[in-house]
């Protein structure tokens, strides 16, 4: 009874295909909710299903908030380009959230929560049309009572977060996690431990366990050159070396040097020192 009622208690929404973002596991727990006629061909369709897809960035907004308004659960999986379309519904969200929560009589809902699943930081699929991390900078320009931004660096330290944001209640959360398969930097209990802390330990070993060697680790660090990052700086060329001419010495100009030019050298003659015995 209890599985039945949380499996009508939550709602994966999202405008791009859910296959794509590679959360096609969900539908080994429901399938995609579809009225109408049915064929042969068809993947994942159910009547009741708690998938809803559509072509429409503002329409899965609008089902979201008001599926959470009703006191259920939801997350909102959109690309990090097109998510921009509901800058102005998230931006009067938040502002709804922030007022509700100083109204006594209003009781808490779930949190909007948004998965961002192809970001700017992984450029080898549809690099160049489906980036813009401009949404983060639109959200944290918001009530920070009500915000919250997670970037999370590998698989666990996802599930962690994930767990955390859809346990929460009146808040906007945004998770940019991507899509495409990449090293798992922490184990399971260490994501958590980093997920609490806030902050990436960096006397964690290879499998997230401190390291026992006593010491604390060696920061290397490097100026940014202005060739860019992991480039040497390129000197200019150092003009050849000139030899005074024998017998001549630098004459001060001032006016050359208020000018900034270099100073001449004139025919000087040079006496020797004479040493008295």
């Amino acid at each position: 009874m209890k599985d039945t009622a949380r499996r009508r208690d939550f709602r994966l929404v999202g405008p791009d295909e859910t296959a794509s973002n590679r959360l096609q596991a969900v539908f080994n727990a429901s399938g995609k909710a579809w009225q109408a006629q049915t064929l042969p061909v068809d993947e994942h369709l159910d009547r009741h299903g708690r998938v809803m897809e559509i072509l429409s960035e503002h329409l899965c907004q609008g089902w979201l908030e008001g599926y959470l308004l009703t006191g259920r659960h939801g997350l909102f999986s959109c690309y990090e380009a097109f998510v921009h379309i509901v800058d102005s519904m998230v931006n009067q969200h938040i502002k709804w959230l922030k007022t509700s929560r100083e109204l006594p009589w209003r009781a808490p809902i779930a949190s909007l929560n948004y998965l961002l699943t192809s970001h700017v930081w992984r450029q080898d699929h549809n690099g160049f049309s489906h980036q813009d991390p401009g949404f983060v900078d639109h959200v944290l320009n918001k009530s920070p009572e009500v915000v919250r931004v997670y970037l999370p660096p590998d698989a666990n330290t996802l599930l962690s977060v994930a767990d955390h944001a859809l346990r929460s209640r009146d808040y906007v959360n945004v998770i940019v996690a991507g899509k495409q398969p990449c090293f798992d930097w922490l184990s399971m209990d260490a994501a958590r431990a980093h997920c609490a802390r806030g902050a990436w330990h960096l006397g964690l070993g290879r499998h997230g366990e401190r390291r026992r060697t006593g010491r604390r680790p060696r920061l290397r660090r490097r100026r940014a050159h202005p060739g860019g990052p992991g480039r040497r700086p390129t000197a200019p060329p150092s003009p050849a070396p000139t030899r005074r001419p024998r017998g001549q010495r630098r004459r001060h100009d001032p006016a050359a040097a208020a000018r900034g030019a270099p100073a001449r050298h004139a025919r000087v003659r040079v006496r020797r020192p004479v040493h008295h015995r």
